[in-house]
């Protein structure tokens, strides 16, 4: 005979098939976790950056590597082939305008100058030699000039005389001939006494003239060799600091070789170097911002260097700060030219994300997951990045690497 089932028996059976659903579900819920682990990777919220689209303002810049440089420095040279003799400063030292920085060897110039001045002092005795005998010709021929006329007034007179005596029948024809030719005789040799005259006067103010010509080219020459040798002193050409100089004595130098630079102290601007795809946006006063250690100086472009070296471009820069004490010769700095400003839009932080300008792939984070979307960016000053279109105000977007999830449509973002 059938008994009627216990009420514990029937609870109990309850119990169990409620606990036997639960177990299902947990393990349902346990099975779909771990596939959605499988299916969709995630990353830490410590291993990447987010940021929020807002309003603000960028400028558009172009990034170059920038160094220190003096605005005033001057080189000093050797002015010929010689050697050092001695060195009075060493480089880092400050320097007064004229102080003595070296010695170089000056024997040769000293040979080569003495020799000039022997030149010189042969061409001025030359000049008083051509003097000397120039006065003793006009001396002799004037002689022979008074003597020739003392000759001139005797045949004269004989002429005269037989003239008269032709007259009365006393001499012949060929007497009065002969007289008269030899007062001709003299009358040319006298104009050629008083003509010698002139010509030795001129051949003498030739022979001056060229003497004196040669005096002033050894006097260049001598005069170029004294700025050699006190070239041999190398001082400072202002007060500033000795940048470099040749240390070793008894080195040997060429010339035009540099054996010493100074640069003026605590006033400075900076040479930047970028590619020379950007030449075009280059334009001389465009503000510039120097950042070094993450402080930020401001200056303008001043020059745009003309010369392309290796597809790379030089402008020099001036800053509003030129005596800034943080500044040093030859720091590197960073260099940003400005080259367009755009206020009131969309901005978000720049990162490794973002490659430039134009539309790119970016992922959006909402609720614990990042998907991918699209957006298109526009001006960048490094740090800040124009988001032109695909974002609203409030959107937040991974800025770091997104290298290793690029091919994935959605990641999970866990804490």
């Amino acid at each position: 005979m059938d008994q009627a089932i216990g009420i514990d028996l029937l609870r109990r059976r309850r119990h169990f098939r409620l606990a036997t659903g639960l177990l299902l579900c947990a393990g349902f819920l346990g099975a779909a976790w771990g596939i959605n682990r499988v299916v969709r990777p995630g990353v830490s919220a410590a291993d990447i950056v987010v940021a929020e689209v807002r309003p603000g303002s960028v400028d558009n810049t172009i990034n170059a590597a920038g160094v220190v440089i003096p605005v005033h420095e001057e080189v000093v040279s050797s002015p010929g082939a010689s050697r050092i003799a001695k060195v009075h400063a060493k480089p880092g030292q400050q320097v007064r305008q004229g102080e003595l920085l070296l010695e170089l060897d000056d024997r040769e110039i000293r040979l080569a100058l003495e020799a000039l001045k022997e030149q010189l002092a042969q061409q001025e005795n030359r000049v008083v030699v051509l003097k000397l005998e120039m006065d003793q010709k006009l001396k002799q021929t004037r002689s022979a000039i008074e003597l020739l006329e003392i000759d001139l007034q005797s045949s004269r007179a004989l002429r005269e005389r037989n003239r008269k005596l032709r007259e009365s029948g006393l001499v012949s024809g060929q007497d009065l001939l002969t007289s008269e030719l030899n007062v001709q005789r003299n009358e040319v040799q006298l104009r050629q006494q008083h003509e010698l005259i002139e010509d030795t006067r001129r051949a003498t103010a030739s022979a001056i003239a060229a003497a004196n010509l040669q005096k002033e080219i050894l006097q260049k020459q001598i005069a170029r060799q004294d700025g050699l040798l006190q070239q041999t002193r190398v001082t400072a050409p202002f007060s500033g600091m000795l940048t470099s100089v040749v240390e070793e004595e008894g080195a040997s130098v060429a010339a035009g070789q540099l054996v010493a630079r100074v640069s003026e102290l605590n006033n400075y601007r900076v040479e930047a170097s970028l590619s020379d795809f950007h030449a075009r946006q280059l334009a001389a006063g465009q503000p510039v911002r120097v950042e070094q250690n993450g402080e930020i100086l401001a200056g303008r472009v001043h020059t745009i260097l003309p010369e392309i070296q290796n597809g790379t471009i030089k402008l020099l820069v001036d800053l509003e700060q030129p005596h800034n004490p943080h500044l040093r010769n030859k720091m590197r700095v960073d260099v940003n030219v400005v080259t367009a400003s755009r206020a009131n839009v969309l901005v978000i932080d720049n990162g490794a994300a973002f490659n430039g300008k134009g539309r790119q792939p970016a992922f959006a984070v909402h609720e614990g997951a990042a998907s991918k979307t699209w957006i298109e960016l526009g001006s960048s000053d490094g740090k800040l990045v124009e988001v032109v279109n695909g974002a609203r105000a409030g959107d937040r977007f991974i800025v770091s690497d997104t290298s290793t999830f690029k091919d994935l449509d959605s990641i999970r973002i866990s804490n």
